[in-house]
Formats: C-alpha cells, structure tokens, sequence
C-alpha cells in the first residue's frame, strides 16, 4: 500500500466522512437528482410498484419522474451487475458504525463492538459499512471506509481505541485498512472532560474527589468555573460540572452537525449506528427529578432571590439545545437516520450503569428526531436490526430532472407521494424518503472532505465515466513470494486534463486500488502529481501524462480500478480493468501462463511520471537489455504493422507458433491479424519467457478492438491472451 506526495502538490486532509442519499447526474445544463424511496404498510415493504404509482413535488411545483428503478434486496446477489447502474448505487445502504468515546465509558465500549460484529452478520452482502469514532478533542474520526469488505470492517472494530489508529500513514479514501507505515503513538492521550467528569462521580474518597476537582478546573481554564456571588463549595462543583457538560454537548452537536452536511449531498441511503452511553438530557431539558423541581419552586414561593435559583439547571441551557436542533435538523435534511445504541443497557452487572444522569433519554432525542430508534439492551438489538433491515429492503429509485436549478450549493425541500387512485394507498401505508436535495456546487467550493468521498464512491462504483480520457493497462508478473507484481501503466489525454484550469499548475490526483469479486479492496497507490504548464504544458498539449505505478496482488481475478482528477476543476476519469493472477505453484508442477501482449512505445512520447516508491522487484518491461515502457492503449494504423512484445511463464520449450484473432471490443470476432514471431530470448532470471513479434492488424474501421493471441508448443499445448488496441483514423 502506498500514499506519496511529489513536490509541488496539493496536501489533502486524511479524514474521510461517511457517504449520502443522494446522486447528481450531469448533462449540458441538465442536472438529475435520483431519490430513494421506500413505501411501508403496517411496518412491511411494499413490491410490485411503478413509476406511475408515484408522484413527486417541490412545493407546488410537479416534478416530472424521468427514470424508475426497484430494487429488492433479497431478489439481488451481491455481484448482480444490476448494483452498478447509478440508480442502484443510489438504494445501496450504507451503515456508519459510529463509537461515542467522548460519553462512554471502556466496558460499554467492548460490548458494543459484539454488538456490532452481531449487526454485521445480519447486513446483505451489497450493504456498505464503514467503522468511525468521535473524540471530544478531535470530532468524528474515520478509521474505515464504505466498504463490502466484512473483513476489513471486523480489523476496525478490533483496532477501536488503539491509539495508533490515529497516527498513521493510511489510504486516503479509507477503502483499505491495513498496516499504516509511519509514526507511532507516544504518550498517554489528553485527558477528556467526560473521562474528569466519571472520575468526579466514581470518586470514592474524598481525596479521588478532591484531585478529580482540581484537573477539571484546570481543563476548564477560561470558562465560568469560578465562584458565582451567590454560590456555595457545593453549587460551585456543581455548576463547573454542568458546564463542562455543556461545553462537551455543545462540541458533539457542532461536529455532528458538521457530520450531517457533509453526507447531505452525496449517495446512497445512511444510517448512523451510534454506540453510547448519552449525555445528561438535564442540559437541554433542565433536572428531570422531581424533588429538585419542588425544592425550586418552594424556594421561590418563599421569596428567594430569582438569582439564587440556577435556571439552567431547572430548565436547561438554552443555547446548548439550540445547537442540538441544529444538528437534528441537519440530519433530517440529509435524509440521515440515527440509530441509537444504549452501551450502558449493554454492560452487564446490577446498579446504575450511566455514565450521566438521563442519558437515555438524550440518546432518544437523536434517534427519535431522525426517524430511528433507540436499542435498550444487547438482546433486543439484533431482533431491532433484523426489523430496520426488513423494512428497508426495497427501495424505488425516481429520477428527476428540476428545471433552472443553480448550483449554488441550496437546499430544496420534496415530497413524494403514491398517486391517490385509492388502490395503492390503504389505510396503514408510509412513504419513507428524503425531505429534499442539495443543489450541486462547483467544485472549488466544496470542502476537502466533499471532494475526497467523491474520490471514494467513484472507485467503489465501478463505474467507467468522466471527462478525462484515461487508459489503464495491468497485467500480473509471478514472483518468488505469494504476492504477484502487478504494474499499473496510467495513459491520461493532456487536453482533456487540463481543460478549464486556471492559472499555471495543474494539481492531478491519481488513485488505483484492486478490488477481488466480493467488492473488498486488497492493495492501492495514490500520488498527487503538481504539473506546472509553463513547463510541461506543450507536452501535455501534445500527449499527455503517462504514470507508472504498482499493485502487489495474490491469486485470483481482480478488478483494478483507477480514477484521475484534475484537483482544480474537479474533472475526473475513471477506468476499471481486469486482472488475472495465477496460483502460486511448484515450479515443476505449473502451468503455462502467457501475459497479454505489450507495445513498446518510443520514449519521450509522453509527460512521464514513476511512482514514488516503486517497490522490490525487478523491472519487468525488457527486449533483451533494453527497458521499455508499453503503450497503455495502443493506437494502430489501418493495416500497420507494430511490433510487440510477448511474456509468459513456464512456456513450452521447442518452436512456438502463433496466431492472432481480432476480436471487437464486446468479443466478437472480426478476422485474423497476421503475427510473426522474431526472436525467442533465453528464460530470465525473473523466470519469464519473453518472445518479440511483429502484428498487423486487418483493415478496420477506427475504433477499439481486442487482440487475442495464442501461442502453440510442439506438442500442441496452446496458451492464449487478451489485450486492447485502437484503430486510428
């Protein structure tokens, strides 16, 4: 796994947010928002509906449906090629396990990963999962993306509260968890001032009270924890307590909040599985006892001062639950649903277990006011989820097209009903969906954050778009070791690269990750390449940017995935390319493997930039001594003849004959290409067979074909391979 930075470059934030409910499609000026939807009836999902059964508005104005998709989850494998449509990309869940280390207390914290690796067993195999944290002194921390990847996710929630899961060299889209390189931890981490708090409760001396007093009053230096006019030694304590409370709410909401905008514009249907012990509703709401609102009141009857009676403490802090409808209402616009897990019912053994007085309650709030509920106890969880999961089992997918929308970034409210024809909406019928949609934004002014998960959903999307003209060539060299070299060859079209950047440099983001059937990514490389115009842009006008990178990949069929993005307009090209690995086997015993066939190209054609850091092994690109580095895509001539090179391993000794098929770019077959073979070199000490040649293709019309070539031993053993070329005009 590698992250390098060459000179020059953008520096890009390491934390990653969950992905949303929400898709823009664009075309000229047309933009299309798709809209998941689910429809219940006494609590069940309803099938069999149409694109006629519904109707969507925004406010008074009809929205024409123009595209339609159901999709039922227990009708759907994992890998149905259904799931890459923008539609089913739009109805996949996605599930951010979100672990409160800020209002949780350790043992809460070990039951509820079980309770999580419970969840997972329960989730269909398209679901995407990603493993987070929130930390008081930092907010929501990322330790792995969405991902199909049950193994990666089951990695993260053994890794929680491992403190170097924060100090890291990692990938940055968090696709793969892996072991990061890079600094350690070292020291204990900063004290919370939930962690003070517990430690003031469960004091059982007055010395541990005493010594827990003074470092909460030295953590809340600069806040009014001093003596108030009125106040006595026990109002004081009191009152630095509930501010520190405050203090703590206020930052969960505004980092929550934050939370919430950030995964309003995107894909998919999110569910926020909040792990907690809660805070004390007190707060927002004031004391729930009701002794302490009779003592109030009496007190006050009695004529005592308005000023010796704490109104925050009988009707709680009114800008703390401000701040708490804030994120609430952040969440409901980004069609986001938290589902609240109660750590302290979790934890076993009698007596209180809360962490703060009424923390169910709070716990209730979140999951109430989004539209989730709240899970008591570890045995009702998984019968909860079971529930949750059934009903959101079916979604339909509307897409439509609104009229004259700016991309300013606002917020538009929807609402989606079934046509009212009195068939397909009887009474006990609920049409679940998002309350409206965020206008697109141009692409410098969306945060690091926004920009990144667009970098991730791209690549876990398998999807082959953008504007950027990229190819991609990989194909898979045995070694001594489990792992095959695998290297990545990145072709990008310089005009459409640099296209609408302003100014002199041209920042270019580039992401390969290999991804196995399941959809579970195994190994990555990302740099970020600064290409200064007044230097290379003739080169890049002419050509264009060649990268060299690479993968180190076991046996087995994989997808190799790669996106380039210009970091200043926000163009992008995606491309995805199949890569065979062959079991690793006794020399003796293996058998014959034969590498698609490769193009040497001229040097100095392209803008060339290798990978930082290029790994162990040999170069494999030879003719003879001489390295070369093959055409990605290469580009023939009707009727031209190129030469080519061809690289096998444990090939049949003796004279070999080829032939070669073209193939059109869906299999067919098209005709011969006439192919003769020049030189065969002697067997390297890599263990590879490498074989010239010579290739004409057929007249063609332009376009992209495929190259099939088979090689045939003496004793009629043959092996063959597969690789793409262009037919020029």
């Amino acid at each position: 796994m590698r992250f390098s930075l060459l000179p020059c470059v953008l520096l890009l934030s390491a934390t990653v947010l969950p992905a949303g409910a929400q898709t823009f499609t664009e075309s000229a000026d047309v933009i299309a928002v798709e809209v998941p939807v689910q429809v219940l009836r006494d609590g069940e999902p309803v099938r069999g509906l149409t694109a006629a059964d519904f109707e969507v508005w925004e406010g008074k104005r009809k929205l024409p449906v123009t595209g339609f998709e159901a999709l039922d989850l227990n009708a759907l494998p994992a890998g149905d090629e259904h799931w890459k449509s923008p539609q089913a990309i739009a109805a996949r869940r996605h599930f951010l396990l979100l672990f409160d280390m800020g209002f949780s207390l350790p043992k809460g914290v070990e039951k509820a990963q079980g309770a999580a690796r419970d969840l997972l067993a329960g989730l269909h195999p398209s679901d995407l999962v990603a493993v987070a944290v929130y930390l008081p002194s930092s907010g929501p921390r990322l330790l792995l993306g969405f991902t199909t990847d049950r193994a990666q996710v089951a990695q993260a929630l053994d890794a929680l509260g491992r403190p170097e899961m924060f100090n890291r060299a990692a990938d940055p889209l968090r696709l793969v968890l892996g072991d990061g390189a890079g600094g350690g931890y070292t020291g204990d981490p900063p004290r919370d001032l939930a962690d003070i708090m517990a430690d003031i409760k469960g004091a059982t001396t007055p010395e541990e009270r005493h010594d827990a007093i003074q470092e909460l009053k030295e953590a809340s230096k600069g806040y009014a924890t001093g003596p108030g006019f009125l106040d006595g030694p026990g109002d004081h304590i009191e009152r630095s307590e509930r501010t520190a409370q405050q203090r703590a709410v206020t930052a969960m909401a505004r980092a929550f909040e934050d939370l919430a905008k950030t995964v309003g514009g995107l894909y998919g249907r999110k569910y926020v599985v909040l792990f907690s012990e809660g805070f004390d509703s007190a707060v927002f709401a004031g004391t729930a006892d009701v002794d302490e609102q009779l003592d109030m009141s009496f007190r006050t009857a009695k004529g005592a001062s308005v000023w010796s009676i704490d109104s925050t403490k009988r009707f709680g802090d009114t800008k703390t639950g401000n701040d708490l409808e804030a994120m609430l209402e952040e969440f409901r616009r980004a069609d986001c649903v938290i589902q609240a897990v109660d750590v302290g019912g979790l934890r076993e053994g009698a007596g209180p277990t809360m962490q703060w007085a009424g923390g169910r309650d709070s716990l209730f709030l979140l999951a109430d006011s989004t539209g989730g509920e709240l899970f008591e106890n570890y045995n009702d969880l998984s019968a909860a989820m079971e529930q949750m999961l059934r009903r959101t089992s079916v979604t339909y997918v509307l897409t439509v097209q609104p009229e004259g929308l700016l991309r300013d970034g606002s917020y538009h409210q929807i609402r989606v009903e079934l046509r009212p024809d009195g068939k397909k909406e009887p009474r006990g019928t609920r049409v679940v969906h998002r309350s409206g949609y965020y206008a697109p934004r141009p692409f410098g002014q969306q945060s690091p954050t926004e920009k990144l998960l667009q970098n991730a959903r791209s690549l876990v999307a398998d999807g082959q778009a953008g504007t950027i003209a990229t190819s991609v060539l990989a194909a898979a060299f045995p070694g001594g070791t489990a792992e095959a070299y695998v290297p990545v060859i990145i072709e990008v079209d310089g005009r459409s690269l640099k296209a609408g950047t302003e100014g002199w440099l041209v920042p270019v983001e580039i992401y390969a990750y290999a991804f196995d059937a399941q959809g579970q990514a195994r190994d990555f490389f990302s740099q970020t390449v600064g290409l200064e115009l007044l230097k290379v842009g003739a080169a890049l006008e002419q050509s264009g940017l060649k990268f060299f990178g690479h993968l180190d990949l076991p046996p087995g069929s994989w997808a190799v995935r790669v996106l380039v993005r210009n970091a200043a307009t926000g163009a992008a090209g995606v491309k995805s390319v199949s890569v065979q690995v062959p079991p690793t086997a006794d020399t003796a015993k293996a058998e014959p493997y034969l590498l698609p066939a490769f193009f040497p190209e001229p040097a100095g054609k392209w803008l060339t930039v290798r990978e930082a850091q290029p790994g162990e092994a040999s170069y494999p690109f030879l003719i003879g001594e001489q390295p070369y580095i093959p055409a990605a895509l290469p580009a023939l001539g009707p009727g031209e003849e190129a030469r080519l090179s061809l690289v096998g391993y444990h090939l049949r000794d003796g004279d070999l004959r080829a032939e070669a098929k073209v193939l059109t770019a869906d299999g067919r077959e098209t005709g011969a290409g006439e192919i003769r073979l020049l030189e065969r070199q002697a067997r390297g000490a890599d263990g590879a067979d490498r074989v010239t040649a010579a290739f004409k293709a057929p007249r063609l019309a332009p376009g992209e074909y495929l190259l099939r070539i088979t090689l045939t031993g003496p004793d009629g053993g043959a092996e063959s391979s597969v690789a793409p070329f262009l037919v020029r005009r």
